[in-house]
Order: C-alpha cells, then sequence, then structure tokens
C-alpha cells in the first residue's frame, strides 16, 4: 500500500520507517527540510517540503493513489484540517489524525475521522502498568461499551477449556498467548499454566468477569 503522513517529527518518522520495512511506499510531508534527517539515509519514500492541508502538496505526494493518510505533525488544527482534506476531497477511507486535546479527539472521532489522542494514550499506557489488573483495560471503544483485557489465568482455572470459562464469565477470549506464541481458541481447547488471556467484554459485565477468574470454576 502507498501511505501519505504529514509531520516528520518523531512519530512521523518513526511511522515512515516501519511502514518502509514492511514493504509499502511512503510519501512523507513536513513544512520544515531539515526534519527529514530523521528519516535517516536508508529511507527511499517521497519527501515533500509544504504543509499537509494544501492541496497541491498532497496531489504531489500521491494522495490520489494513495491507501492511507495519517496526520502526525505538533499542532492539533493542522492534523485536523488535513486529515478532512485527506478524507472529504480525496476520499480517503484510512485516515488516522494525532490530537493532544483529548476533548477534541473525541468529537473528532464521532465525524468519522480515527483519533489518537497522545496526552490520553500515555496517561493510559501509564495507568494500566501501576494499576491492578482489570483497573484499567487494554482498549475501550469509543462509546465505552466494549473492553479488551489482558490477564493471565489464575491457577483455579488452569485444566478447564475455554468454552467454560467463557459462559461463566460473560466474556470472550479474542486470543491467549501460550509459550511466546499468539493463539485462538477453539471450543476444545484447554486452559494452561502460564497462559496470557485477552478478554473481550461489555463494560457492565466487567466486575462479574474478574469475581470469576478469582473465584474459580462453579462446577455445579
Amino acid at each position: 500500500m502507498h501511505v501519505v503522513i504529514m509531520g516528520c517529527g518523531r512519530v512521523g518518522s518513526t511511522l515512515a520507517r516501519s511502514l518502509e520495512d514492511r514493504n509499502h511506499t511512503v510519501s512523507i510531508i513536513d513544512s520544515e527540510p531539515d526534519s527529514f534527517r530523521r528519516l535517516g539515509p536508508e529511507f527511499n519514500g517521497d519527501k515533500i517540503t509544504g504543509y499537509g492541508f494544501d492541496q497541491q502538496v498532497l496531489e504531489k505526494a500521491g494522495i490520489r493513489r494513495a491507501d492511507a493518510f495519517a496526520a502526525v505533525s505538533s499542532g492539533d488544527n493542522s492534523n485536523i484540517i488535513a486529515a478532512r482534506v485527506a478524507r472529504e476531497t480525496f476520499g480517503l477511507q484510512q485516515v488516522v489524525a494525532r490530537i493532544y486535546d483529548p476533548g477534541r479527539a473525541e468529537v473528532y472521532q464521532r465525524l468519522g475521522i480515527t483519533t489518537v489522542a497522545t496526552v490520553k494514550w500515555t496517561a493510559d499506557q501509564i495507568l494500566r502498568r501501576i494499576l491492578p489488573a482489570g483497573a484499567e483495560p487494554d482498549f475501550r471503544d469509543p462509546s465505552g461499551t466494549i473492553r479488551v483485557d489482558h490477564v493471565p489465568i489464575p491457577e483455579a482455572w488452569i485444566g478447564h477449556r475455554t468454552v467454560e470459562f467463557q459462559m461463566q464469565s460473560r466474556s470472550r477470549i479474542a486470543w491467549i498467548d501460550r509459550l511466546g506464541e499468539g493463539m485462538l481458541p477453539t471450543r476444545e481447547t484447554v486452559l494452561q499454566e502460564g497462559d496470557m488471556l485477552h478478554l473481550v467484554m461489555r463494560e457492565e459485565h466487567a466486575a462479574h468477569a474478574y469475581a470469576v477468574l478469582e473465584a474459580g470454576p462453579d462446577n455445579d
């Protein structure tokens, strides 16, 4: 795929190199030519000097053949304007904007522009590492209805089938990390020592799911 990136700061340059490492083509836009030095000598993509909300600059970056656009400059306004131009003028569906203000990010999310609220994301990452398991999910959908948590399998559940756990906990096991690899559970999968479960559940069922995890299986 071809990806156009606006902003060649630390996030933009890292994203550009990561995409190239995965054999995608990249055009990166920045108003400061010196910023392109962050890309290093190995970068083979196009470097476009200009503003990512300028339609002519976007044309030069190949926006019409692009599969995705990422606005990750240091300015919220610039990122949102550029994201809207890419989506509304050029019809791109895969558009992501980095936003520092969490409140504004939620507004644009509801308008159909995928946003990454930098401050909120960083705070959430720290919270997940300092609070007890279950206090903060790995992911919560924008409506706050669905959450994804990852939890180690308690000893009481070792040897029981995943389907049994799902029925009692009112959750779904999206996948299991087992011996360093991810696996999709089937109806016959048995939980083993060392398993890390990635659980999908409704927010109102979270307390029940963690209570079942701690209490162990109900064999009645």
